[in-house]
């Protein structure tokens, strides 16, 4: 039976964003929000956000993934730069990042422009990760077919006995991104759908300039 989803309703009444609040740089906006949800939504994975690329079959394609840090210069994670999440990006480094905090009733859109990040850096956070997430990432071809999940792992236990006691070390096709931002939208619902939306955009002097847009 066809389910009628028109009747689905939600009133936004959990705050308010205005212009005259926000700051100069979006940067610390995000700093503020993100830190907010942390500390008032536990239920929300705060890091969790979805990347959209443009992938090379020209078709655009959406995952969620975790951002690993962020600074004024923009927001890193990880990958295996041969998955298809990575060549998309390679090929075509204009990417949109999305975050959506339920509980908050806020959504970030971010657009900007991803490269690798220096290698030291990608060595650094792949010795931090725990052993079976460092091993996971030498397993997994990721995003290529395979015949079923027992050769996963088959080739872990294999690596387990190969690294046994030993430092593992980064591979090569596995590293970080940092998405650098030319836009970014703050959205936070309202009752009625008149949602509040400020958006930042920046400018050749690289100064953001902001404004609010109807929802």
């Amino acid at each position: 039976m066809e389910k009628n989803l028109g009747n689905y309703r939600k009133s936004y009444e959990k705050s308010e964003l205005l212009l005259k609040d926000t700051p100069e740089n979006p940067i610390e906006l995000f700093r503020s929000w993100f830190n907010e949800i942390d500390v008032h939504f536990p239920e929300d994975e705060t890091n969790a956000m979805t990347i959209s690329t443009i992938g090379l079959n020209g078709f655009p394609k959406n995952r969620v993934v975790l951002l690993k840090k962020f600074t004024y210069e923009g927001f890193i994670f990880y990958t295996n730069y041969h998955s298809e999440k990575g060549k998309a990006i390679l090929n075509n480094p204009k990417v949109c990042l999305s975050f959506f905090w339920a509980g908050a009733e806020r959504q970030i859109i971010i657009k900007g422009e991803a490269e690798k990040i220096a290698k030291n850096l990608s060595d650094g956070y792949f010795e931090s990760r725990p052993r079976g997430s460092q091993l996971g990432a030498i397993v997994s071809n990721q995003s290529e077919i395979i015949e079923n999940r027992a050769i996963l792992e088959s080739k872990l236990k294999d690596l387990e006995l190969k690294y046994e006691g030993k430092e593992i070390e980064r591979p090569d096709f596995w590293g970080g991104f940092i998405v650098k931002p030319v836009e970014m939208e703050f959205w936070q619902g309202r009752p009625n759908r008149l949602h509040d939306r400020i958006h930042y955009k920046l400018n050749s002097d690289f100064d953001w300039i902001k404004n609010r847009l109807a929802p």
